[in-house]
């Protein structure tokens, strides 16, 4: 199948890029397009989004209640294809998600007073951000060996700095959390990824879309190419390796939680929801390669994880499997201020205002204003956006937030 040039067919079709209520509009014409907002579309998010609408081989695409801009494609964005992958249209921290586990023997009660910061000080000490240190956890977690990369420059790297990395968290919005539920037991949230060998599979396979792919709005690959079929075996390498990270996080913050108040993981209770990844899943009859960025998996039944902010309350979710919706959830409450905005109009004395009641770590205030809640959505009003694809199963809120701030 030949693929047009992107900018022709927009020329053709008499597509400009334009926000507010006109960009609604002129996505919701689209048979092919499904939304669920929780407010207007930025400009920013719906110029993005109408540029999609050219892509060489979009079937199908749904947009999140948490959509907002990112590079090439929106972060709450679900594009559909038949013939074509995109390693942009899913990001470089391939394999990102949620992961939870209860923990037993303890209650929210447990972390009253001080208890909370010298939780939050245990963490500092055992869960590792950058690279594993000689004094982290023992893990009883192993990754996906690096000899399963298909690619033998990206399996290299890997036998050299994945088990290095395995475990760590990363900085700019991952986390991790404690918290307490409605009746009172205590969970541990983490949100990471793939740490740097995403990145690096990620930027091997754009090079390569680049230099032999299909040109479009992005630059893809056929599925049925030699680089195409490589890359859904790496990229899927790197969703198993973030999974394994996130375990491995939890163990690290329940060690930490089980040095301070005591109680013990119950794994039988874990949760885990990548949602930067691409699949072929059937829908309606058909096989399709569905790319989410940010954008979590929501099939009928399945349970789900999806954080408000920092300062604010975080839900577990049940799937309901809409077929509109390529059976997608929101993965979060979404931005409302890009990180340089948030750092130009979010003081410190707001952020501590905002965080009330939850420990952090004041030694990182200036650099966690970008992640200040006043920063992201109400997830309530996302959550109302999206009745349809979910129902909340557990609502939570944060006593201990751990994050490495930059």
């Amino acid at each position: 199948m030949e693929y047009e040039d992107d900018k022709a067919t927009s020329q053709r079709r008499g597509r400009r890029p334009s926000g507010g209520g006109g960009a609604s509009a002129a996505l919701t014409h689209d048979p092919r397009v499904a939304m669920w907002l929780a407010e207007e579309l930025s400009d920013g998010a719906a110029r993005i989004l109408i540029r999609l609408q050219s892509l060489a081989d979009l079937r199908r695409m749904a947009v999140m209640p948490d959509v907002h801009p990112s590079r090439s494609v929106c972060v709450g964005c679900v594009l559909a294809t038949q013939e074509v992958v995109y390693p942009e249209a899913i990001g470089g921290d391939i394999g990102c998600g949620m992961s939870a586990v209860r923990m037993t023997g303890i209650g929210g009660v447990d972390l009253a007073g001080g208890a909370a910061e010298r939780v939050l000080a245990a963490l500092n000490r055992r869960v590792d951000v950058m690279a594993r240190s000689s004094t982290s956890v023992e893990l009883d977690v192993d990754g996906p060996a690096p000899v399963q990369l298909r690619e033998e420059r990206l399996a290299k790297s890997a036998a050299r700095t994945g088990t290095t990395q395995l475990g760590t968290l990363g900085r700019g919005n991952h986390f991790v959390e404690v918290q307490v539920d409605e009746e009172g037991a205590v969970w541990i949230m983490a949100h990471s990824g793939s740490r740097a060998m995403g990145q690096e599979v990620a930027a091997h396979y754009a090079r390569a879309a680049r230099e032999r792919g299909v040109r479009s709005v992005l630059q893809g690959l056929r599925i049925d190419s030699v680089d195409g079929q490589k890359y859904m075996s790496d990229q899927e390498w790197c969703v198993r390796y973030a999974a394994a990270n996130r375990r491995a996080i939890l163990q690290s913050a329940a060690a930490a939680v089980r040095a301070v108040v005591g109680g013990g993981a119950d794994w039988g209770s874990f949760v885990d929801a990548p949602h930067n990844f691409v699949r072929i899943e059937e829908h309606g009859g058909t096989d399709l390669i569905v790319h989410r960025k940010g954008a979590a998996p929501a099939a009928a039944g399945r349970a789900g994880l999806i954080p408000g902010s920092a300062g604010t309350m975080s839900v577990h979710v049940e799937g309901r499997g809409s077929a509109r919706s390529l059976c997608t959830s929101s993965h979060g409450a979404g931005r409302v201020l890009s990180r340089g905005d948030a750092k130009r109009s979010i003081t410190v004395g707001t952020l501590r205002r905002e965080m009330r009641g939850v420990a952090y770590d004041t030694r990182r205030e200036n650099g966690l204003r970008d992640e200040a809640p006043a920063a992201y959505r109400d997830l309530r009003a996302v959550l109302r956006a999206q009745q349809e694809l979910v129902k909340v199963t557990r609502t939570l809120r944060p006593l201990v937030s751990f994050k490495a701030g930059g």
